[in-house]
């Protein structure tokens, strides 16, 4: 007799979506509550729940070209977004006999292996060993994108086992579609699903949108309500006709017809085609009420075998712009908008913010976000190790201030800046080699000093580059020639005798930087 599982944890109905500042929200909710202003939690789960909701939307509403999507408006996108959802409700159940993103077939391969391990088991040992490895996984830390290595040494009680909540496997599973870790977390001696399909290893690939290196850089531009940032970003029929490697369009989406296997037809197609960008199904799993069978799934290239992302910043040469702690995206703002150049010579094209900019120039105000998560390899195995952690950051822009003028001197403004930072860092090794001492790592902390308090007032830079008279960006580089002097007094001492010779001989010469100012 078949055993029928109750479908539960609708994710249309029930909150589980992070908006800042009113908790967890419904997919209904965000589509009907016009009020949502942001998408919490970190980077890769605001990358990745700002891909469903426009997979959503693009599945309901799918515009021909950008005239069409201008006279549907934010409120009548959303209320197709809302309309589907209604009809479609059925396809997002959590748990049940089509669970949302899920591969239920798994369990059979589950039980398979566990028949064969205690059929050849000859010890209590071994089959105590098969019926622990036939149990569901823990899933990791809900700050982590990815499950713990099964040899992971716990070192602290946040490093142990926490329950997830229903709401949190929810952002889980989506986040992990795109952002899985490349490694050998995945489910050993599962054959693939797909039959004779020879692709898989015992180490898994990564998420299409981490990439196999050190984690790619998102952009997205975002207005001040999430349906807002959704309007900005859908893509158009004729946008998406623009890119080659989708060769299957727009595609269907993944809730609507679930692969069979890792190289299926509907895989394939999935794999080729926008929808596939936006939830990757780069691991098939099956969730229970104790954790996550976890298998890898359709395997995508990386970027030097041509896999590209609207929201990757690309140049011409194929280079993109990665994930860097040390360097927070907000610096890489002239590279994102260098298409505004007259001269777009060793620039970046991020394709999201270009096609988004026309949109946004009636939103008034709006901003360009960017943010991702680094990472490491080794031996196949993704990790985030010692400096590697999240990064994202929001510049905001108006469109009465957009062109060529105001991006000339933006671009100004941050070579200046990058030039301050090297007089920083040279100022302070040769303090520290004056006294026959080490400065190197002094030297980087200083720079890095010295961007964070930049960082600070970067916005207003920003805006003051609107000014025509070029009044307050005259202010704002005595500000900046301030942080420069901060920084080095801050790591190099003036107390003795040959700390104060060393340091008034290397103080930075800021001459030519005022000098420029006071003459405009």
């Amino acid at each position: 007799m078949k055993v029928t599982l109750s479908n539960r944890f609708n994710l249309v109905d029930e909150p589980w979506i992070p908006v800042a500042g009113k908790g967890m929200v419904s997919l209904a909710t965000v589509f009907s509550d016009y009020s949502l202003s942001t998408i919490g939690g970190n980077p890769v789960q605001k990358i990745a729940l700002t891909k469903l909701l426009l997979a959503i939307t693009q599945a309901a509403y799918t515009p021909k070209d950008d005239k069409d999507l201008k006279n549907v408006g934010v409120s009548g996108m959303a209320k197709k977004a809302l309309g589907y959802l209604t009809v479609r409700k059925e396809l997002f159940w959590l748990y049940g006999e089509s669970p949302f993103l899920q591969m239920p077939v798994l369990k059979n391969f589950i039980e398979a292996r566990k028949k064969e391990e205690l059929k050849n088991a000859k010890t209590p040992a071994k089959v105590k060993e098969a019926e622990e490895r036939a149990m569901s996984k823990y899933i990791g830390s809900a700050e982590c994108p990815d499950l713990p290595s099964e040899n992971n040494t716990v070192l602290t009680q946040n490093q142990g086992h926490v329950v997830l909540t229903d709401a949190e496997r929810a952002v889980f599973l989506v986040t992990l579609m795109n952002f899985a870790l490349g490694g050998k977390r995945v489910e050993k001696d599962i054959p693939p699903l797909t039959a004779e399909y020879n692709g898989k290893g015992c180490s898994a690939k990564s998420g299409p949108s981490l990439g196999n290196y050190v984690g790619y850089l998102h952009s997205f531009l975002t207005g001040a309500k999430i349906l807002d940032t959704l309007w900005l970003n859908l893509l158009t029929l004729e946008q998406i006709s623009e890119y080659r490697g989708w060769t299957s369009q727009l595609g269907v989406a993944p809730w609507e017809d679930m692969p069979k296997g890792e190289n299926c037809n509907v895989a394939m197609n999935l794999k080729n085609s926008y929808m596939g960008c936006l939830v990757g199904l780069c691991r098939f799993v099956l969730l229970n009420d104790s954790g996550i069978f976890y298998v890898e799934g359709i395997q995508y290239p990386s970027h030097k075998k041509g896999w590209r992302e609207p929201t990757m910043a690309i140049s011409e040469s194929n280079k993109l712009l990665w994930v860097n702690p040390a360097k927070r995206p907000w610096r890489e703002i002239t590279a994102l908008l260098s298409f505004m150049g007259n001269q777009n010579i060793g620039g970046f094209d991020c394709r999201q913010i270009r096609w988004a900019l026309q949109r946004a120039k009636s939103l008034g105000r709006f901003s360009v976000w960017s943010g991702g998560l680094k990472v490491r390899a080794n031996a196949g195995d993704q990790s985030v190790k010692q400096d590697d952690d999240f990064v994202e950051s929001e510049i905001q822009l108006d469109s009465s201030f957009l062109g060529d003028v105001w991006f000339s001197k933006l671009k100004e403004e941050m070579d200046v800046l990058e030039q301050l930072s090297k007089i920083v860092y040279s100022a302070t090794m040769a303090f520290f080699k004056a006294q026959k001492g080490e400065g190197k790592n002094k030297a980087a902390q200083a720079a890095n000093l010295f961007w964070q308090l930049c960082e600070r007032r970067f916005q207003d830079l920003v805006d003051a580059c609107s000014d025509s008279t070029g009044e307050e960006v005259k202010k704002l580089r005595r500000t900046f020639a301030g942080f420069v002097n901060k920084a080095y007094n801050t790591h190099c001492s003036n107390e003795t005798a040959r700390q104060m010779d060393a340091w008034a001989e290397n103080l930075p010469n800021l001459f030519k930087y005022l000098q420029k100012n006071k003459g405009g």
